[in-house]
């Protein structure tokens, strides 16, 4: 994933963190500076929905514009099967399922 806040946050004419949570903090989201920082600065690993949303309202934007799927780069070529298996076009190589351990003797429970 793409992480356009920066960009999201040019269109509204803000250019640093500290302007960003002044915006926040118009709708009620009161993060930390240091958290607004983190989001600034980087991709983050982790955003709460309700943060996601309250994001959203500060900049007038929508989900999409924050976040950007990028295709998983995993070689010359396998970028397109990647994708095809993904979205289960039968062509992949099929659902993953559990299997069964096979590394001694079944032990039986006995009835509750």
């Amino acid at each position: 994933m793409k992480w356009n806040l920066r960009w999201v946050a040019a269109r509204q004419d803000i250019w640093r963190p500290t302007d960003l949570l002044a915006a926040f903090r118009r709708v009620g989201f009161s993060p930390s500076l240091s958290k607004v920082s983190a989001l600034w600065g980087g991709t983050p690993v982790t955003v709460r929905l309700e943060d996601l949303d309250l994001i959203c309202q500060a900049l007038g934007c929508t989900v999409a514009d924050l976040l950007e799927a990028e295709p998983v780069a995993t070689g010359a070529g396998e970028e397109e099967v990647e994708t095809r298996a993904a979205a289960g076009d039968g062509r992949g190589p099929g659902p993953v399922r559990p299997m069964p351990r096979r590394d001694g003797p079944r032990r039986l429970q006995p009835p509750n």
